[in-house]
């Protein structure tokens, strides 16, 4: 059984986005694609002044957007008439298709903000297909815990615990991992998948191997296995995130990714002249 180890060690690269939204970038920097996932962004505040301004209304196509809340509120509109209010441990991960536009505003005033988005590619086959939404309540997630650690499984399968995302074409893996002092957290991955561990706070020790020091709000690119292995140096919090490789040519247009610069032009004219939403 072949044993997962670090392969490379990335700090997230401080940026903005949207109207200002301060935010640590990793996976759309360098690497700039990890095959099927596009983008990672941790976006977190206790000022008011880094988050209030938002992500107003803003286009997308050819892509899936997995957004995480892990603290603070934000609220969601959408050009299919969709909207709700994203609460602290809330998923939404949205199947953009075809094209969809909406705004993701903070619900709040003042106070913490913390969470994640993450953009998967979407195959050629489905990059033209229907906008769809898969809500997870952080209630009904379905939830492992033990003496050593505890995961929040937003898709996969650890144990008895099973996300909702399911028959997807990457074979997503997503948990939300918790684990105490000097304990471990050991899961066997698909061998063909790509993963990599997004530590949010703590220190941990990944594989066998000797690597870097790891703490805090870090990317921790894996190698293709099977067993991973991660100790914790001191309390951590962490996510592991795992996908089947799509392995299609991609072209990035600002929120749009298909496979040729002539369907990223007819994204743009789509949008510009009316027709972006079908």
């Amino acid at each position: 059984m072949s044993n997962i180890e670090v392969n490379q060690i990335i700090d997230p690269i401080p940026t903005t986005d949207g109207a200002g939204v301060k935010l640590k970038r990793s996976i759309g920097v360098e690497p700039n694609y990890f095959d099927p996932f596009l983008m990672l962004d941790e976006f977190g505040s206790e000022n008011k002044d880094d988050y209030i301004a938002g992500f107003p209304p803003h286009p997308h196509r050819g892509i899936e957007t997995v957004t995480y809340m892990l603290a603070g509120d934000f609220e969601h509109k959408d050009s299919t008439g969709g909207e709700g209010r994203m609460t602290a441990g809330d998923v939404q991960w949205m199947k953009t298709g075809s094209g969809i536009i909406h705004s993701e505003m903070p619900a709040m005033k003042e106070g913490k903000l913390h969470g994640f988005q993450l953009w998967i590619n979407m195959p050629a086959k489905l990059k033209m297909s229907k906008p769809d939404y898969i809500y997870i309540d952080s209630d009904t997630m379905s939830l492992h815990k033990d003496e050593d650690k505890q995961i929040k499984v937003i898709a996969g399968k650890f144990e008895n615990a099973e996300g909702p995302v399911k028959g997807h074409n990457v074979d997503p893996i997503y948990f939300d991992i918790e684990i105490k002092k000097n304990k471990e957290f050991n899961f066997e991955l698909p061998l063909d998948h790509n993963s990599f561990i997004y530590l949010i706070n703590g220190e941990i020790k990944v594989g066998e191997q000797a690597h870097d020091k790891v703490q805090n709000s870090t990317l921790i690119l894996l190698t293709k296995g099977k067993k991973l292995h991660v100790s914790a140096i001191t309390k951590a919090k962490f996510l592991l995130i795992s996908g089947k490789p799509i392995g299609e040519p991609i072209s990035r247009g600002g929120p749009f990714v298909m496979n040729t610069k002539s369907e990223i032009l007819q994204a743009v004219q789509d949008y510009h002249n009316g027709t972006f939403v079908k």
